[in-house]
């Protein structure tokens, strides 16, 4: 079983669900995120983050929603899917190196 992002998620992209998943199972596809199943280990901590109410556990989808099992698992695994949390540490990590001054040197003198 997995968790499964659904059409409420499409041009949304809140990221409060990508936060608290423990594998970082989310990517970000073009209009939408989406989750791998291969990484989602069903914990659910994911669903109650979303404002959207986007994400249900596979078992909770209702039969309107059940093709999101399918273009979840292949778009979380297309060329070009990016690991969205991976990505922000990434961005964070340059940020934190362009924002980053050492204090200026003191000079000493020794009289």
């Amino acid at each position: 079983m997995t968790c499964v992002v659904t059409k409420a998620c499409k041009g949304c992209k809140h990221t409060r669900c990508v936060g608290v998943c423990p594998t970082d199972a989310f990517y970000e596809g073009k209009d939408m995120l989406y989750i791998n199943p291969n990484e989602c280990i069903d914990c659910d901590a994911c669903v109650n983050q979303c404002p959207e109410g986007a994400i249900f556990s596979e078992e909770n989808l209702s039969s309107s929603l059940l093709e999101y099992i399918e273009i979840n698992a292949v778009e979380s695994q297309k060329e070009g899917a990016v690991n969205i949390l991976n990505e922000k540490v990434k961005k964070n990590v340059v940020t934190a190196k362009r924002g980053f001054k050492r204090p200026a040197k003191k000079k000493v003198s020794f009289s």
